[in-house]
């Protein structure tokens, strides 16, 4: 790839706009997304593979929990109260590309 330099000015939100022959040079447009990889005070901006990120803790727990379950072990019935909100929440209506407003804690 050829290198390109370009400027781009922070906005008041900390939003940048990526000019134009970058987002080319990239292959983004609206709705893509692109990672942003900082190593020391450099910044690496790539385009986002359509995989999604994969938690390798997040990944062992479930298959632990897949081997439990296939093998029958550690297996019990969920709570009726906690059983009845997630069914309730099933028919709820939910836009994952929203903002997520206030604070949140990970």
């Amino acid at each position: 790839m050829s290198s390109l330099r370009e400027v781009a000015a922070i906005g008041l939100q900390g939003q940048v706009t990526l000019p134009k022959s970058i987002r080319e040079a990239l292959g983004v447009d609206c709705g893509s997304k692109i990672v942003f990889d900082l190593s020391d005070s450099h910044v690496v901006v790539t385009r986002a593979d359509d995989t999604s990120h994969q938690d390798p803790a997040i990944g062992a727990f479930l298959k632990l929990l897949e081997n439990d379950i296939r093998n029958g072990r550690h297996l019990a019935t969920l709570p009726q109260a906690l059983e009845q909100a997630l069914l309730a929440a099933q028919s709820e209506s939910a836009d994952l590309s929203e903002d997520i407003e206030g604070h949140v804690e990970l």
